[in-house]
């Protein structure tokens, strides 16, 4: 309450000056980025809404970046107190032992001294500190040592993110280096054995780009003169594979796709394209899909047939009019609540369809 007392007091406002110098910028600027960064990569790395642990990193990270600005704010504006113009003691044989200030035109307490900067004799004085553009002293000791001792403990914090969250990256990108990999190969393999069990075919996907050993195919991203080896349009094949193997794959699954993975769906509620809809439901607004892939505006009659999505969002194609399907194709994300799956539609008929999609 110290801090909000001091900022509404009117006679107090000219301290708000105290913000426009570089220490307060440059320190509230740090704080800012850490924070925010810290907070999105949490988001990324250990989601708050699924699990209690992230809920409580979470709320960590808020109590600390609140802890910090409160201490930091009232070791600022609070101030260390000064000693009142012209002031005496009461006893008037004290003045033999204290300090005239010419500046203040009174003599300096016990403990104080006067500051060149404040341009005032400053109760308890320990330091001028440019980070709070204000003396440290006895009014706000205590603020600004708590500030000292949670800055650090915030930033180990928000270090730790940062580190699980580049681990995890990085962990995930030698994964699949040392197998030849990328992460859209990976998710092609995984389809590849799902169409394959789906259909009881008997056939045997091999990934053709593993050379058959991890260190073979960790040389062949990493080199000594970083330049990568190849051209990047043919590479090197396993011996039962050709250059096409893959390619063939693809093509074989977008056609499985076309016939079990589309079911369709009428809007029953206007959606205007929003990224975090306020008007949808609160587990919609903070379910959104992380990702850059578009959203599709609703209006009620609209047919869309899904082809992915989450608990809370769906993803697929408009159905477009003649008119319409002179321009490109509209898919995206839309809100699971703003539509109904349509029970005459064939494609329900694939409980496997159905499983994907639900």
């Amino acid at each position: 309450m110290n801090i909000l007392s001091s900022l509404a007091s009117f006679e107090n406002l000219h301290e708000l000056r105290r913000l426009c110098h570089w220490g307060p910028v440059i320190a509230l600027s740090v704080i800012a980025i850490c924070s925010s960064m810290a907070m999105l990569d949490s988001i990324i790395w250990y989601w708050p809404l699924d699990t209690t642990g992230g809920s409580i990193n979470f709320i960590m990270l808020i109590n600390w970046t609140v802890l910090i600005l409160y201490n930091y704010f009232n070791a600022m504006f609070v101030g260390p107190g000064y000693i009142p113009l012209s002031w005496k003691p009461e006893n008037q044989e004290d003045v033999q032992y204290l300090q005239y200030c010419r500046v203040c035109q009174g003599y300096k307490a016990p403990r104080s001294h006067h500051c060149r900067k404040c341009n005032r004799c400053v109760m308890k004085m320990d330091h001028h500190c440019p980070w709070i553009n204000n003396c440290c002293g006895h009014q706000n000791h205590a603020y600004f040592t708590s500030f000292l001792l949670l800055a650090p403990l915030g930033c180990l914090h928000a270090a730790t993110i940062f580190i699980m969250t580049m681990y995890t990256q990085l962990y995930e990108r030698l994964k699949v280096i040392i197998r030849n990999k990328t992460s859209i190969e990976s998710w092609i393999e995984e389809k590849a054995k799902d169409r394959i069990q789906h259909y009881q075919t008997g056939e045997e996907f091999i990934f053709p780009y593993n050379l058959g050993g991890r260190w073979l195919n960790f040389k062949q991203v990493f080199t000594w003169s970083g330049v990568p080896r190849g051209d990047g349009i043919e590479w090197p094949v396993h011996p039962k594979c050709h250059q096409h193997t893959l390619t063939v794959e693809q093509l074989k699954q977008k056609a499985d796709k076309r016939v079990r993975s589309q079911v369709q769906y009428q809007a029953v509620e206007d959606y205007n394209g929003a990224c975090c809809p306020l008007t949808k439901g609160i587990q919609t607004f903070f379910r959104t899909p992380c990702t850059e892939e578009p959203r599709i505006p609703l209006k009620q009659g609209d047919t869309i047939l899904a082809t992915r999505g989450t608990k809370w969002w769906m993803y697929g194609d408009k159905v477009l009019n003649e008119e319409q399907m002179r321009g490109d194709r509209i898919r995206g994300w839309f809100p699971r609540r703003c539509v109904e799956k349509c029970h005459y539609d064939t494609a329900s008929i694939d409980g496997t369809s159905e499983k994907k999609v639900n």
